[in-house]
């Protein structure tokens, strides 16, 4: 018997198995190169040993020394030169924030992760990060994992919902290794996929691979949480001051996303190479760094030094500004740093520097309220500890799997009722902001999960009820060069493809063209399309034979445009709001 014929509980406990393996050894595997660019980079060029979290042998007796301070800047930049080599020469889509990536896989790419992209991604993220770039190392080992996991259900010629599930799986138990997080990793597979809704056959399988990729990371690792563990205990005086560290931390993790994404969407625009933007991303963080080296790297070490008020450790070493000025600037200036070592095409994660914005925030509120009430704010390490979890839980809407991961961090159990008032309000004053735009609002907008919902209405409503584009399309003439710059100025994997006359010749895919050479057409492949007349129905089924999320229009042989999922869901909503008027 085929391991796709197994019952679910049982099919699914091999398989967690085998990716829960996979990701503990992913994670070490990112996390050792990790250690030898910081050892390369930082250390070796720059002279500087950055402070380590108490879980990964750091000491609260830290003191900053750097022989070389003004090499920082060189650091970032030639990290972000290498880095952006590497991505945009063999894997584009590599870029950025790991996570965001293997989400779309999920919704959109029916968990198909070109198989180049793991060793990519970790390569290039480990330089981006081990050379100072503000990022995170979560993302890249969950992109990591989820793309082994899709290779791993082609090898078991899993069908397209095995797949989803094992990317999804694979988000979870990489973050949750590389974490020391179990349970919030398990949690995150199934949560982080949409804004408000949570994929349930995802949970078991993510408690299997996670479970299992903790005990592989940690045994080697060490099973002492990054963060050492929180000792103090609960006092429930203290929940209004929670409540409104809640409000603080829902307002940062707005500014946190509107930033990162202005960063980004400017450098997506600015025409120039994009082997020269990584390098002004990495140049710009370390000039950040070389006045507030906090900023640089994952930053767990700074986060511990916040949490255990070893606050005389933070300097700006070239500029003398006083301590409560440093302080009160550095979650605006991480912000900034991760916006420009990511936003610009570096590769690195978005979940670590939430987590030490997070902190400096709640170090600052905790200044403010030690101030104002002193007997209820005796120490910054449950202010510190809620509010990064608070706010990255609302940036990444998915405040139950953070919520569980930060305690698991710091082994602050005790901090959960004030934790869950503060993620509760943080997530209600965030909105519809997240960090992951590949996110869906809930399972009946994801196009995984089309079929589910959609299926009567579809078969009623016709293409030509719906709104086309126009672009983007793939002329037959032009080279391959500029059709695949123009997939990724728009987020595409394929085109269609017409001629000089405007026939619809086919379709074009990132996967054919690589790094190929020549001209579109000859590169061409059929595809199906639908006519004006056709159902929305019809367009779902060549969009789910294609692996698109848009199906070409063609009538006697013209190409007429697009229609794109968006499009069919406006039509849907439009029909759906009149039949809910005329009931």
């Amino acid at each position: 018997m085929r391991i796709r014929e197994l019952p679910y509980f049982v099919k699914w406990f091999i398989l967690g198995t085998v990716i829960g393996v996979v990701a503990g050894l992913s994670a070490l595997t990112f996390y050792f190169a990790l250690k030898l660019m910081e050892y390369l980079f930082i250390l070796k060029l720059v002279g500087y040993e950055i402070p380590e979290p108490l879980g990964e042998g750091g000491s609260l007796n830290y003191v900053f020394h750097a022989e070389r301070i003004w090499l920082i800047p060189l650091s970032t930049a030639l990290g972000g030169l290498l880095s952006g080599l590497i991505v945009y020469t063999w894997a584009p889509e590599a870029e950025g924030h790991g996570t965001d990536a293997a989400i779309n896989a999920f919704h959109r790419l029916q968990g198909r992760i070109r198989r180049r992209i793991p060793p990519i991604k970790l390569i290039a993220s480990a330089i981006t990060i081990g050379s100072g770039g503000s990022a995170g190392r979560e993302g890249p080992t969950a992109q990591l994992s989820a793309g082994i996991g899709s290779i791993l259900a082609d090898l078991f010629s899993l069908p397209p919902e095995d797949r989803r599930i094992a990317v999804a799986v694979g988000i979870g138990a990489g973050i949750g290794s590389i974490f020391k997080a179990p349970i919030g990793g398990a949690i995150l597979a199934a949560e982080v996929l949409y804004k408000r809704d949570f994929e349930s056959e995802v949970l078991f399988p993510a408690l299997v691979a996670s479970a299992i990729g903790y005990v592989i990371f940690s045994s080697v690792t060490g099973f002492t949480p990054i963060f050492g563990y929180y000792m103090g205990t609960f006092n429930p005086l203290r929940l209004p001051l929670y409540a409104v560290l809640g409000v603080i931390d829902g307002l940062m993790a707005i500014l946190y996303v509107k930033t990162f994404y202005s960063v980004h969407d400017a450098f997506k625009r600015w025409r120039v190479s994009n082997y020269i933007k990584p390098v002004v991303g990495g140049a710009v963080t370390g000039l950040i760094g070389l006045l507030f080296p906090e900023v640089l790297g994952t930053g767990y070490g700074w986060l511990n030094l916040a949490e255990f008020n070893v606050a005389n450790a933070f300097i700006s070493p070239v500029i003398a500004l006083p301590l409560l000025i440093i302080l009160a600037l550095l979650p605006f200036l991480k912000i900034v740093a991760t916006s420009f070592s990511i936003g610009s095409g570096g590769s690195g994660g978005v979940y670590a520097p939430g987590l030490v914005i997070g902190a400096f925030t709640g170090f600052d509120a905790w200044l403010i309220f030690h101030y104002l009430v002193p007997g209820l704010a005796p120490d910054p390490a449950p202010f510190v500890i809620i509010s990064m979890l608070a706010l990255f839980g609302a940036a990444a809407k998915a405040p139950l799997a953070v919520m569980f991961m930060v305690v698991e961090m710091t082994g602050s159990y005790q901090l959960l009722p004030g934790a869950m008032i503060a993620v509760a309000i943080a997530y209600l004053i965030s909105g519809d902001y997240t960090i992951y735009r590949a996110q869906v609002p809930t399972r009946r907008d994801s196009p995984a999960h089309a079929d589910e919902y959609r299926v009567p209405l579809l078969m009623e409503i016709r293409v030509n009820e719906c709104e086309l584009i126009k672009e983007p399309i793939a002329h037959a003439d032009e080279d391959v060069a500029t059709a695949l710059n123009r997939m990724l100025r728009y987020r595409y994997t394929a085109l269609p493809v017409i001629d000089p006359e405007g026939r619809f010749m086919g379709v074009v895919s990132l996967y054919d063209m690589g790094r190929g050479r020549g001209r579109v057409r000859d590169y061409v492949r059929p595809m199906r399309y639908v006519t004006p007349e056709s159902t929305l129905y019809d367009a779902l089924g060549v969009m789910s034979e294609a692996g698109t999320t848009w199906a070409p229009v063609v009538n006697n042989g013209e190409f007429l445009g697009i229609l794109t999922m968006e499009g069919m869901n406006r039509a849907y909503s439009e029909r759906l709001r009149g039949l809910r008027a005329n009931a």
